[in-house]
């Protein structure tokens, strides 16, 4: 599965020049780390993000913001060690997308627990469409790429990233993992429509702050788009939550997938899906990525 941050139109030249230097850095900082091998590799990239990046992102303030917001009474030091972690798991996931093969290899030997999978192997065998819903947890590319090795033909939706020079290595690197891709627009909604039609397998992200239907998250309203909801009733496909929890070892990955949400309207099963996601998370605190700005409705939502 892929998800990418909305795209702006027409830049000027200084957002030009600040997107081009800050995808220098970044770009280097990859190969650095790409020097490294694979199970070293992955936490450094851990204690960097952890370390360098979230002090002077925000990534921590936005962290306290949000927990505060729905959890208000989380002793603080949970608290602190969540403003530890976090960043460590959204740089463990980075650096993985960008490792190709050696990340689809660990991927593919991961296990699979949950009622949802006798589901998508039986719609696999028959021949059905089948979309998947996951979120910023684990790292959500892990399923997609265990699932392709299991036989499934996965593809996914992604939106294009604002940084064109980002965006240009960023989809190389997600397509790496497996393919099809399909980018959010008219083309990419045409191919992603005769791929659902042909019987494959569909992976969207749904749990950032999207134009669509007003839901409750962590007992907040917030805007979750229905579109995985939608293209299942339209198709008649199975609706199936599936997520990448990483293990202990902080290398290898369970590929959790919950039962099938019912069919019934759009705004019902959306908020089964963010339910479901919302049990999950609070089971593993650290693998959601808190450091999104999920909640944007109602005065007291976070500013951050």
């Amino acid at each position: 599965m892929a998800e990418a941050g909305d795209k702006t139109t027409g830049p000027g030249r200084l957002t030009l020049a600040r997107y081009w230097l800050s995808n220098a850095i970044f770009r280097a900082l990859i190969w650095l780390a790409l020097q490294v091998p694979y199970r070293w590799r992955v936490p450094m990239m851990g204690w960097i993000v952890t370390t360098l990046v979230a002090p002077f992102t925000g990534f921590r303030r936005r962290i306290r913001a949000n927990l505060a917001y729905v959890m208000p009474d989380l002793p603080e030091a949970e608290v602190q060690r969540l403003c530890r972690a976090v960043p460590d798991n959204a740089g463990r996931t980075l650096i993985e997308i960008y490792s190709g093969a050696e990340f689809v290899a660990r991927a593919r030997q991961a296990t699979f627990t949950g009622p949802g999978l006798a589901a998508i192997d039986a719609a696999r065998d028959e021949g059905r469409p089948v979309i998947l819903v996951t979120g910023h947890f684990g790292n959500y590319d892990a399923a997609r790429a265990a699932l392709i090795a299991r036989g499934h033909n996965m593809g996914a939706l992604y939106r294009p990233m604002a940084n064109p020079w980002f965006n240009a290595h960023y989809v190389r690197a997600i397509t790496a993992i497996g393919a099809p891709m399909f980018e959010q627009g008219r083309k990419g909604m045409s191919q992603m429509v005769r791929h659902v039609k042909g019987g494959g397998v569909l992976g969207i992200l749904t749990d950032l702050h999207a134009r669509g239907t007003t839901t409750r998250f962590f007992g907040k309203p917030a805007l979750t788009s229905p579109v995985t909801a939608e293209l299942a009733l339209k198709f008649g496909a199975q609706l199936i939550p599936v997520y990448a929890r990483r293990k202990d070892n902080g290398l290898d990955f369970e590929i959790v997938v919950q039962a099938p949400i019912p069919h019934s309207d759009p705004e019902t099963m959306t908020q089964a899906v963010n339910d479901g996601l919302e049990a999950l998370v609070r089971e593993n605190m650290h693998q959601w990525f808190w450091i999104h700005r999920r909640w944007k409705v109602g005065k007291d939502a976070p500013k951050t």
